[in-house]
């Protein structure tokens, strides 16, 4: 049965992808959607009943009752919705199984092409004004002990434009402030380069100097940028904190994570001109299609402002 490749499909995306932790606990979640559907479908049935993927013909049959079975008999037994935007997720982590076993000489055709997408629309991220984040770094305290490095850690996701993976992972190693250049490893351990401002090498001196040098830092995180105050990493959700704590103090009504700051910095960089090849590369976005989504988001930013700032639109 194709199901019993799942260890083999995961060995595959360490070591021959190189996808993060997050990333194929993603994958291995929607096979285990996929095997449980399965296994409450086989229930009390006889053998030549059952259902099995084996790379027939019958798969995207089977495929299209598990997709079926997300919309009614899952919500049901467990009284939650699966949004589009998750089904098309799971949709894809079937696709990259089946295209796992189609180059690994499991399967001779791919069935999972045959399932269609959810319609999801076209939601924008939310962005940051410059004020706004202006206003966030303000908010911060900086008499307080953590006070410059929270302010460090928000100018570096401004600036640089990170996810917050990168960000954690970021080593002093990895600044070459005398060339204006941070390199960060991102998705599939990808190495790229991301120019840095004045005012970000600025709040990373200060956040070393008042604060970092005084950390009795524990072995194995010396080289880690970004510390807690018992030495160690800080982690996802310790930024996701810092950064929601400080929306409210800056009384910013949106609502924002680490990743708006990436958005912020990709907008701004659109907003200003910037060439679309150079901000895909320094927001290391495999595709350019990926990094379009900023125009769009750019275009429906110029249309808000007309209605809300032109006499016309304001006529009744």
């Amino acid at each position: 049965m194709l199901i019993d490749e799942i260890d083999n499909f995961k060995a595959y995306l360490q070591i021959e992808k190189s996808l993060s932790k997050n990333s194929i606990e993603a994958y291995m979640h929607d096979l285990e959607m996929l095997q449980n559907f399965l296994d409450d479908k086989n229930e009390n049935k006889t053998e030549n009943e059952k259902l099995y993927l084996n790379g027939s013909n019958k798969d995207s049959f089977i495929l299209r009752k598990f997709i079926d079975y997300l919309n009614a008999d899952y919500q049901e037994k467990y009284q939650r919705k699966i949004s589009p935007r998750s089904q098309a997720r799971i949709i894809s982590g079937i696709r990259a199984f089946y295209k796992y076993l189609l180059i690994s000489d499991k399967i001779d055709t791919d069935p999972s092409k045959l399932l269609e997408m959810p319609n999801i629309g076209n939601k924008l991220p939310d962005f940051l004004s410059v004020d706004e984040i202006d206003r966030i770094e303000a908010a911060i305290d900086l008499s307080k002990p953590e006070g410059h490095r929270n302010r460090a850690i928000i100018e570096t996701l401004y600036s640089c434009g990170l996810r917050v993976s990168e960000l954690i992972n970021l080593k002093i190693t990895d600044l070459y402030f005398d060339l204006d250049f941070v390199k960060v490893n991102g998705k599939g351990n990808k190495e790229r380069l991301v120019p840095v401002s004045k005012k970000m090498k600025t709040e990373i001196d200060l956040y070393i100097k008042s604060y970092r040098v005084h950390l009795d830092i524990k072995k194995e995180y010396e080289n880690f940028l970004f510390l807690n105050r018992r030495g160690r990493k800080l982690t996802r959700n310790m930024i996701f904190l810092i950064v929601k704590e400080l929306a409210k103090e800056a009384d910013i009504q949106k609502n924002i994570s680490p990743h708006t700051f990436r958005h912020s910095f990709a907008t701004h960089l659109v907003d200003g001109g910037a060439d679309l090849r150079a901000v895909q590369e320094m927001l290391g976005h495999e595709s350019i299609t990926t990094t379009e989504i900023y125009t769009h988001l750019s275009k429906e930013y110029l249309k808000q402002t007309i209605i809300d700032y032109h006499p016309r639109s304001k006529m009744k």
